[in-house]
């Protein structure tokens, strides 16, 4: 425990004199670093983890949780029906095509990913019934198409227009092989929030692609959505003991490299930006050390006035960490202001410098996302006070150390 006087002597040891000026910096360097790196590590990981949670949400929303892809089997209808023993954990399931074709609108020739549902299952996709921005899914029937928002744009497309779909199966002729090809009327045009998505991706009914493509058993694919994606493992298994004679994948399966990838910059920028916390620490180390040399007469009258060396240590120890702690809660403070208000500051930034940050076109995203968690906020924590107590260790036993009848001797 620490006493009332080790308390008093530590804190008038935080107020350096008017000569040691030196020292005042060094405290003021040491504060500012830690209380800084605390709340730059909190602001960082508050974002990426925003950022992560948003792209997660966008994959959730723009694919199945589960999709069983057929290996030259047809997906039977009876295996289906099976997974109504999971029926607590699946949301619904549809078969669905994706495909490649050429759109062809005036002198305008594009590729593009064609995606197919029946006319039952596209209402039933969060994806485009909760981001049409023109037009409606009502008129979803044979020969209309719905477009992304980007590719309207860039082809300058409306409502009614008519456009011409070219697939990749062909049509024998006595001239020879032709691509198949239909004439769609635009109905709807979405806008998801990702810009290449709407630039290359459109949706059209499962009889125009079963006609343009002309599908067989083993083209369709079967998609599961989930009430709880995150648990998608548990459920994938399952599923694949059912579908064994297909491949079963799951969202996170398919982008497993990129989570990978933002998880290993995540854990980099911590490691990065603890060693400013380490930098500061070392000024702890000398400031406590500058701070027991200056104080070498007054801790050997302490010692003579049978004060021991552990209250020496403890003295010089609570001296360090106090700045260390202060600074900590500091760090915390504005580390999670600034996290909660980051977009409103991003805004500031944009709106005085003129400097666009965080483009939409690029991150897929309208607004920066942050997500504070209170786990990560602990762990700073944790390790910039680990820092601070394993800084101020070795000055405080120097300290306890010194022998009072040669320091008054020397003075």
């Amino acid at each position: 425990m620490i006493s009332q006087i080790e308390r008093t002597i530590a804190l008038r040891y935080l107020k350096p004199k008017k000569k040691e000026g030196f020292l005042k910096v060094i405290s003021i360097f040491s504060f500012t670093g830690i209380a800084l790196g605390v709340a730059i590590l909190i602001i960082v990981m508050s974002v990426m983890n925003g950022f992560r949670t948003e792209l997660i949400n966008k994959i959730l929303g723009f694919n199945p949780h589960i999709i069983v892809k057929s290996y030259n089997k047809k997906i039977n209808k009876s295996d289906v029906n099976k997974l109504d023993v999971l029926k607590e954990k699946i949301l619904r399931t549809s078969f669905t095509f994706n495909g490649q074709g050429i759109l062809i609108y005036k002198n305008n020739t594009i590729g593009i990913v064609v995606r197919s549902y029946t006319d039952d299952d596209i209402h039933e996709i969060d994806l485009i019934k909760s981001n049409i921005i023109d037009g409606s899914l009502e008129s979803f029937k044979k020969n209309t198409i719905s477009v992304g928002k980007e590719l309207a744009m860039s082809l300058d497309l409306v409502l009614d227009d008519e456009i011409t779909l070219m697939s990749t199966a062909n049509l024998e002729t006595p001239f020879g092989n032709l691509p198949l090809q239909e004439k769609f009327k635009i109905t709807s045009i979405f806008d998801t929030g990702l810009a290449e998505f709407d630039q290359n991706v459109i949706f059209i009914p499962y009889e125009n692609a079963n006609s343009l493509f002309e599908l067989n058993d083993t083209d369709l694919d079967l998609e599961i959505f989930l009430n709880k994606p995150d648990k998608v493992q548990i459920t994938k298994d399952k599923v694949q003991e059912i579908f064994n004679e297909h491949y079963v994948y799951s969202w996170a399966d398919l982008n497993k490299s990129f989570f990978g990838a933002l998880k290993v910059e995540r854990n980099v920028m911590f490691i990065i930006l603890t060693l400013i916390i380490i930098v500061a620490a070392f000024n702890i180390i000398s400031g406590l050390t500058i701070l027991v040399k200056n104080k070498t007469k007054e801790i050997a009258i302490l010692r003579t006035l049978g004060i021991g060396k552990n209250s020496i240590a403890k003295i010089f120890f609570l001296t360090g960490f106090t700045i260390g702690l202060l600074a900590t809660f500091t760090g915390v403070i504005i580390g999670i202001l600034f996290s909660y208000y980051i977009e409103e500051i991003r805004k500031l930034i944009t709106s005085v410098f003129n400097i666009r940050l965080f483009p939409e076109e690029i991150y897929f995203l309208s607004q920066m996302p942050s997500e504070i968690n209170l786990k990560y906020i602990i762990i700073i924590s944790f390790f910039s006070l680990l820092i601070t107590f394993l800084a101020t260790i070795f000055p405080s036993l120097s300290a306890a150390k010194l022998d009072p009848i040669k320091a008054l001797k020397y003075e």
